[in-house]
């Protein structure tokens, strides 16, 4: 069931997570994510946990907000006996679908204690009063 209270109907077209569905390593290449809408803008909100900076690409085309990246390992082994390891690395991606309103120009993200938290702010709404068209007499 699609839940769409709080996105004024919009679900699941708002921010609508092109999906990986299956394993545990599918569920790390496309990062647990959640996105809101405010009044301003738009936020989507991703967990990176031991992902660097350096390691995320961040881009945006075609109303697509898209973000790739690895998580690296480096393990030194001395004299350790592993039982079992439930510690994930590899690539990852995911992308997700802008609304029309949505600036994709004035995309600002942050990377801060394992979350990427990306922002997008709404555009100017146009002018929508009423003009007067006046009526020429022929």
């Amino acid at each position: 069931m699609v839940e769409k209270s709080g996105f004024g109907g919009l679900w699941p077209t708002l921010f609508e997570p092109f999906r990986v569905a299956g394993t545990r390593i599918a569920e790390w290449l496309a990062p647990a994510s959640e996105a809101s809408s405010g009044e301003e803008g738009y936020r989507i909100a991703l967990e990176l946990p031991g992902v660097a900076e350096a390691d995320i690409h961040l881009a945006v085309e075609g109303g697509v907000v898209t973000v790739r990246g690895e998580k690296r390992s480096s393990r030194e082994e001395k004299g350790d006996t592993w039982y079992f390891s439930e510690r994930q690395y590899g690539a990852f991606s995911r992308s997700f679908r802008l609304p029309a309103d949505a600036d994709d120009a004035k995309v600002a993200a942050e990377l801060k204690d394992g979350v990427l938290t990306i922002t997008v702010p709404r555009r100017a709404a146009a002018g929508t009063a009423a003009k007067r068209v006046p009526i020429a007499r022929g």
